[in-house]
């Protein structure tokens, strides 16, 4: 299986690094796990609506020229289903797609073209988190999901 993350902005802090580093070595025995970085667009902290559409487009249109069609994409949004480990590793571990792309937009979100490209929207709930946080617990999550799915006891 092939797991693409692609995500906006470069990740800064080592902790972080370190930590998507050892799940990603983790994961190597089920899945080869790619981390795809687009550059995020630079915005001022006060922006219109019309402003902060045009950033999420363009950051969009970068996003979906990492993804290819036969790619089942997940993309995280806080209006997606949210669901429960075991239901994320059932869903994983039955959907039959040898490539899964998962999409963490930018701090304004994703845009309208790749929320439709989206196979899935999943939720991590209502909780805000940076995007670079969220890199670390998504990966976290699909090695659980992998875990679950191969009787470790590892989500216990």
């Amino acid at each position: 299986m092939n797991i693409k993350i692609v995500c906006v902005g470069k990740l800064k802090e080592k902790y972080f690094k370190d930590g998507i580093a050892e799940y990603q070595k983790r994961l190597s025995r089920f899945a080869k796990v790619e981390i795809v970085q687009v550059p995020d667009e630079k915005a001022p902290e006060s922006l219109s609506p019309a402003q902060m559409e045009e950033v999420k487009k363009r950051e969009g249109e970068q996003i979906l020229s990492k993804i290819k069609d036969k790619e089942y994409v997940y993309v995280l949004a806080i209006k997606g289903k949210e669901r429960a480990s075991e239901e994320f590793a059932k869903d994983l571990g039955t959907y039959g797609h040898s490539d899964i792309t998962f999409v963490i937009g930018g701090s304004l979100g994703t845009s309208d073209a790749v929320n439709k490209r989206a196979n899935d929207l999943f939720s991590f709930g209502k909780l805000t988190m940076p995007h670079q946080l969220m890199r670390l617990v998504l990966i976290e999550q699909i090695y659980r999901a992998f875990m679950i799915n191969s009787g470790s006891p590892y989500h216990k």
